[in-house]
């Protein structure tokens, strides 16, 4: 969006773990896309909170005075711990949230991903908080044989990413978290403000893009790259073009 602009843009790629806010502290980028989660307890060291508008309007607020970064509006999804069973499965048993499946959690089987299972905040936690306990000890899994595995009966539950093309390719249900155990992850942009000043159309830009994409888009979004292959840049380019060019 930027580019069509007028603006020069010079992406960087494969920026893990704390290296992108180290980069953008440093000068060393503009911007980058964060999730409020782990900017509030990785970044900020701030204990678990799981009010999304709380946590949002503190990291805005403690980015500005600590680090001079702008903190973009929400973009609409969240990707976030999802906690999954089949479509099928919540279509019958009326299925709407985690503590609707408790009761038949005794029947099933569960496999989570080996980061879920061995997180303070992942399996541990998330069992004793909704009480649930299942045929037999969950089955530790490469989380991306999950989402196949709970489709082919193999398990009953597993704990996927929450904005995986997946889930809805093969049918998959989200149970909501109605006990709030999991943190909010809304997706925003964090821009250096001195950026902003040098590239005023960057914050047209920024609310041009809040609110404008969906978990159920960006699951769509990413099957697009992840299932069929597609090259990320016309993904994201037909979509802007449908979601936010023709909205000006």
């Amino acid at each position: 969006m930027l580019e069509a602009r007028g603006v020069e843009v010079v992406r960087q790629y494969e920026l893990a773990g704390n290296v992108p806010h180290e980069s953008l502290i440093n000068g060393q980028i503009d911007c980058y896309p964060e999730y409020t989660g782990t900017s509030y307890m990785a970044i900020l060291k701030h204990p678990l909170n799981t009010d999304a508008r709380a946590v949002y309007e503190t990291i805005k607020r403690d980015y500005a005075l600590n680090f001079k970064v702008e903190v973009s509006p929400p973009l609409g999804y969240e990707n976030t711990f999802a906690i999954l069973v089949r479509g099928e499965d919540a279509r019958r048993l009326g299925l709407k949230t985690i503590s609707d499946a408790v009761p038949h959690a005794r029947n099933w089987r569960a496999g989570f991903g080996q980061d879920f299972m061995s997180r303070a905040d992942g399996y541990p936690g998330f069992s004793r908080t909704y009480n649930l306990q299942f045929a037999a000890q969950p089955r530790e899994m490469d989380l991306s044989l999950t989402y196949r595995a709970l489709a082919d009966h193999q398990v009953d539950m597993i704990a996927g990413n929450s904005t995986d093309g997946l889930i809805s390719a093969l049918d998959l249900f989200q149970l909501e978290d109605d006990l709030h155990y999991f943190p909010p992850y809304e997706a925003v942009i964090l821009v250096r403000k001195d950026a902003l000043a040098r590239v005023p159309e960057a914050s047209n830009v920024l609310s041009l893009l809040g609110g404008k994409l969906t978990t159920e888009e960006m699951r769509r979004l990413n099957y697009e790259v992840d299932g069929k292959h597609r090259d990320k840049r016309d993904v994201a380019r037909e979509w802007i073009e449908k979601a936010v060019t023709s909205d000006k």
